[in-house]
């Protein structure tokens, strides 16, 4: 698992793992935040966890990063590396040394509002329903393979605050159930 923030859908992810819901097993959890919230809940459930620096780059892993992220995952022996909150790009080797295997969670209905903030886009387009997206990761910002979707409505009263707790309920729900499908055999990934 990939984290920055505080790690709610590790949380959930994890708890599936623990219950038998979902047939895996939480390798190494890895955050670009130094005492992140994701970190800290590795730490309750006893699971590896590492902060490793992200380098100078704001958006993305420098190079050098990168290669320690790589070699972190090798060494854990991942067959995927599920993002779960984790706010940067990933692009090139990486991803080459991860083909098809770097799943994500978006905050909206794919290819609907990618990037940053997409419950706000969300708000100030006006649409009705938003929701959130699992999809595999590729070069582009949130554009791979659509796994699984769930819709969210948009209430006359939301604010921001409000839809974005309401996807992340729904995220936390969708995600154990998708991954438990590709752990199950019943979504290939290929």
């Amino acid at each position: 698992m990939l984290a920055s923030g505080k790690g709610s859908n590790l949380a959930a992810l994890a708890d599936a793992c623990r219950s038998g819901a979902l047939n895996a097993s939480i390798e190494i959890v890895l955050s670009d935040v130094e005492g992140s919230g994701a970190l800290r809940i590795a730490a309750e459930r006893g699971l590896a966890a590492r902060f490793i620096p992200p380098g100078g780059f704001s958006a993305k892993l420098d190079e050098e990063a990168e290669r320690a992220y790589v070699a972190a995952l090798n060494d854990a022996g991942v067959d995927f590396v599920v993002l779960t909150g984790f706010m940067r790009i990933l692009k090139g080797d990486f991803l080459r040394a991860f083909e098809r295997r770097v799943i994500n969670i978006h905050p909206s209905l794919l290819p609907s509002f990618p990037g940053l903030a997409a419950w706000r886009q969300a708000l100030e387009h006006g649409v009705k329903v938003t929701g959130c997206t699992i999809h595999l990761v590729d070069q582009g910002i949130d554009t791979g393979r659509i796994l699984a979707q769930k819709a969210v409505e948009v209430r006359e009263d939301d604010t921001p605050a409000s839809l974005h707790e309401r996807i992340q309920e729904a995220e936390r729900q969708l995600y154990p159930l998708t991954l438990a499908r590709i752990a199950e055999g019943l979504l290939a990934i290929d």
